[in-house]
């Protein structure tokens, strides 16, 4: 043991408290992420007694660490009452004073802590880290006042990325319905700068669409709106030179969820794109999920760096930023429409003819040149960029703990 090093079974005591009388209603899971969430267990008529409450600043875990993407489900109570399965385990700190909660919930934050709870897991067909694993992890236990300054420099960072979160999802609400507002309510600014369609703006039948729309305005396909079209591949995973170099980002569906992009979980090297049909698609590309589990078939995301993507992503290139943030938020806003062509087809899965034959309402030119919504995807991407530099600062700070000086 390190001479700054502590057991945390002199720190922490067992919580067992059964859920008596049904009192606690609300069921919680816990995510590899290191969070509470909602259990996907139906307990309508189900006895909630025999399940484990959890207290405000307890700690629950997991046991079970197979198949948990190398981690341990790990997390504090900070909201209300919970209860959670009577497999979990359940603790807390001693004394506050001595050993502060949230600062515990950092060390378990460190990818060092789930790669030693994996390590020290035991078991034959599944394996489990209980407490008795747990009395025995490690940690520097400086004094409560360093404490509470490593505390409160992390949770700054913290606040900061949840503040921009908070803006960035206001940011793509308000595009969304100024999308809306402009190109479906046709409310854009005439030359007055008064909503066109109710101050009096002419408008015309248009038959393909079946729907009164703005005098001036054209039915195109994403074919003929953009400018070329193209699909990804995975190269082969059995060689690792095409793999892990950092030279190219590479793209999964699940990775478009956060619609503006600027980074990629994975790499492919020069070799792995030359040796596959991957291909180095520009910035302001627009990509679209073509198949995927759960929620990802059809997700939309807006490339903000040059990237490649595996097969199941389909790249719109446009002609101009203009171009493709119109795109973008037509495609989102549609979304549930555009899958609902692929669910009623023979193939249950987008495709590119599906894409390419996507109509979209293409504006006048001077209204489609006015468009904000440039503006509001390049303050998206600069507070996704922050927040990237943060969580790579709030991961510098969780590492510098093991070297807490008492």
């Amino acid at each position: 043991m390190k001479s700054n090093y502590k057991r945390l079974g002199d720190y922490i005591e067992p919580c067992v408290e059964k859920n008596t009388g049904n009192l606690i209603k609300d069921l919680r899971g816990i995510s590899n992420r290191k969070y509470f969430q909602k259990a996907k267990t139906n307990t309508i008529g189900i006895d909630l007694s025999k399940y484990r409450v959890v207290r405000t600043n307890q700690f629950a875990f997991n046991r079970a660490t197979t198949r948990n993407g190398n981690k341990i489900s790990i997390a504090l109570r900070k909201g209300k009452d919970c209860i959670v399965s009577p497999s979990y385990r359940m603790f807390k700190s001693r004394d506050e004073n001595i050993l502060n909660s949230e600062y515990l919930m950092m060390w378990f934050r460190r990818h060092e802590f789930d790669r030693y709870a994996r390590f020290k897991s035991h078991g034959s067909a599944h394996e489990f880290f209980d407490l008795d694993e747990m009395y025995e992890v490690e940690l520097p236990v400086p004094s409560i006042e360093k404490q509470r300054e490593i505390v409160k420099e992390y949770n700054t960072v913290v606040n900061r990325i949840k503040l921009n979160e908070k803006l960035n999802q206001k940011l793509e609400d308000a595009a969304q319905a100024l999308y809306k507002h402009w190109f479906i309510d046709f409310e854009f600014p005439n030359a007055e700068g008064k909503p066109y369609k109710s101050s009096g703006g002419k408008m015309v039948y248009n038959e393909e669409l079946d729907l009164v729309v703005p005098e001036g305005w054209k039915v195109k396909s994403v074919k003929e709106f953009s400018v070329d079209m193209k699909s990804g591949a995975t190269p082969n995973r059995g060689v690792p030179e095409y793999w892990n170099s950092h030279d190219i980002p590479w793209l999964k569906t699940g990775e478009l969820k956060n619609g503006v992009i600027i980074n990629s979980e994975e790499y492919i090297s020069e070799l792995g794109l030359k040796e596959s049909s991957a291909k180095i698609l520009p910035k302001n590309s627009v990509l679209i999920a073509m198949y995927g589990q759960g929620e990802t078939k059809g997700q939309v995301g807006y490339l903000k760096i040059e990237s490649s993507t595996n097969q199941a992503c389909c790249a719109i290139i446009s002609l101009n930023e203009i171009c493709a943030t119109f795109l973008y938020y037509h495609l989102r806003l549609n979304r549930k429409e555009i899958v609902s062509v692929a669910i009623g087809g023979a193939q249950p899965n987008l495709s590119k003819e599906i894409i390419e034959n996507i109509k979209l309402l293409i504006p006048k030119k001077e209204v489609l040149e006015n468009h904000p919504f440039v503006y509001i995807m390049n303050y998206r991407e600069s507070l996704t960029r922050e927040n990237y530099y943060l969580s790579g600062f709030k991961n510098i700070i969780l590492s510098k703990m093991s070297k807490t000086a008492l």
